[in-house]
């Protein structure tokens, strides 16, 4: 066994040295053989690697032959154009240098042409200052000759002179201010009234309204406790329902209403009068009274509306602007009914428009709203006239009527005829006698402004306004007011009037220059 081992051990050791022998030839003559295939492809590429550079020199010689020529090509073609360009250039050249030598020859010309102007002007200057010294003289000894002959220096004349220019200038225009005004007033006075006093006559409407109470008729005294209620409960429901006040004092058989809203106040005299005649008055007969006058008031706003719609023949007027109006019965302005006022504004501007061959429907149209904002300027900021152009926008009103409205009041531009004729229709409608209750504080204060205006003229002695204001009389001094100078000072003052106070109508400025002459025979 041992034996064995041996001899096992003695094979494996023999076949390693073998193998220890063995690799490194076997390394050896693979090596060896790598180098000579290694060498071969060496070769074969280098071969292959001269070949390529020899075909790549050929093609680099090809193309460098090929660009050289191109080069050539265009270098010459380039030098063509540049000789073509060089040529013409030369061209131009010498016909510029052509012009400019027959613009020197002209220049040169000119020069001795304003030489010679200018020596004839030199000579003409110095003669011409020799006339003036000479020219100066002569009027020193003039005028130190017209001084001893006149007797005044040339200050005195000057002053004599202009003064006699201005009177005579003053006396002129004062004379033909007269004539103008006259041929004015003659051609327009006619027709202007023709057209004012036919529409007036035509279209008269009483304008004047209550102003904040209604009265109620009872049949008997007994009512009015029954009106008032167990501890005042009726009284105080219909008051809180209406919101307006009941005064029932000792006046026989009757209970005043007062309030500002005319709208309340016409629902509660409907629900008082319905309630006395039902004769059941108490807190829940009054609500019920109260709501049917409501629906009754509404209803017949309505039908004004439409009626004075229909009235003035204005169609196809939006339903909202229809209720506004008639909520217009309700309104009153100085004392003047607003419905009444726009109904017969409406009809003037129909007449006016006619007369100067405007659009009457249109004219109608605009006068009839152009108040409109009136019926709810309680409820709404702004102005009527803002309210009111508002609204004609909300509901499609052409822009002549928009316009018409803005314009009544001269607040705006106007931009139609029409316009302007609604403006003259508000005039005439508020002006007219009996149209407006005017309170006495207004009245009192436009006589004093009116006198305190003209009193304010340069020569003005004393002024008197007269005629309800529609007349004022103006006395001058007459040593510093001459007749030419009472045309041109009426006229001022009637200027300033139009500009600084509002009035109705027109006023007649007087102006009156009295010279007394007083001597006594002994």
């Amino acid at each position: 066994m041992t034996s064995a081992i041996i001899v096992a051990v003695i094979v494996i050791v023999a076949v390693a040295v073998a193998l220890l022998i063995a690799i490194p030839i076997a390394c050896r003559t693979a090596v060896a053989n790598k180098e000579k295939l290694d060498a071969q492809t060496i070769g074969t590429a280098e071969e292959k690697a001269r070949n390529i550079i020899d075909e790549a020199l050929k093609a680099a010689e090809s193309k460098k032959r090929e660009a050289l020529l191109e080069v050539k090509e265009e270098s010459l073609k380039r030098k063509n154009e540049l000789e073509r360009e060089t040529k013409e250039r030369r061209t131009e050249l010498q016909k510029y240098e052509k012009r400019v030598l027959s613009k020197e020859e002209s220049v040169d010309k000119k020069a001795e042409i304003v030489e010679k102007r200018e020596a004839e002007c030199t000579a003409r200057i110095t003669n011409i200052q020799e006339k003036e010294s000479e020219i100066n003289e002569l009027h020193e000894r003039g005028v130190q000759e017209l001084e001893r002959i006149s007797g005044l220096t040339s200050e005195q004349a000057k002053e004599y002179l202009l003064k006699t220019v201005e009177d005579d200038v003053k006396f002129d225009t004062a004379k033909l201010y007269k004539e103008l005004e006259s041929r004015a007033r003659e051609d327009a006075e006619k027709k202007s009234k023709e057209y004012v006093v036919n529409a007036i006559q035509k279209c008269a409407v009483d304008h004047v309204s209550e102003a904040t109470i209604s009265v109620v008729q009872l049949p008997n005294d007994e009512m009015k406790g029954r009106i008032i209620g167990r501890e005042g409960r009726n009284i105080r429901t219909l008051e809180t329902l209406t919101g307006v006040d009941l005064i029932i004092d000792d006046t026989p058989e009757a209970v005043v209403l007062s309030g500002f809203d005319p709208i309340r106040r016409e629902i509660a005299r409907i629900a008082l009068e319905k309630l006395i005649v039902d004769g059941r008055i108490h807190p829940a007969r009054i609500e019920e009274m109260v709501e049917k006058a409501q629906r009754e008031v509404e209803y017949n706003i309505r039908e004004e509306g439409e009626a004075a719609a229909m009235d003035v023949g204005v169609h196809g007027i939006h339903p909202e602007l229809i209720r506004l109006l008639g909520r217009m019965k309700f309104r009153s302005s100085y004392g003047q009914n607003a419905l009444k006022h726009s109904i017969e504004v409406a009809l003037l501007a129909g007449l006016l428009a006619g007369e100067v061959g405007a659009d009457v429907r249109v004219a109608k149209r605009a006068g009839l709203l152009h108040d409109i904002g009136k019926s709810i300027d309680h409820e709404v900021e702004g102005s009527h006239i803002q309210i009111g152009v508002d609204l004609c926008k909300k509901y499609k009103e052409s822009h002549v009527v928009v316009n018409a409205v803005a314009a009544h009041h001269g607040d705006v531009e106007t931009e139609s005829l029409i316009a302007c004729i609604v403006q003259a229709a508000d005039a005439i409608s508020a002006a007219r006698p009996g149209a407006r209750r005017e309170t006495l504080e207004t009245y009192t204060n436009r006589l004093q402004q009116l006198e305190e205006i003209t009193n304010g003229f340069k020569g003005v002695d004393k002024s008197f306004a007269i005629q309800a204001g529609r007349e004022v009389r103006v006395m001058v001094l007459p040593d510093h007011i001459s007749d030419a100078d009472m045309v041109l000072l009426a006229r001022d003052i009637s200027k300033a009037i139009e500009t600084e106070l509002d009035y109705p109508g027109q006023i007649k400025v007087n102006v009156i220059r009295e010279s007394r002459v007083v001597d006594y025979a002994k």
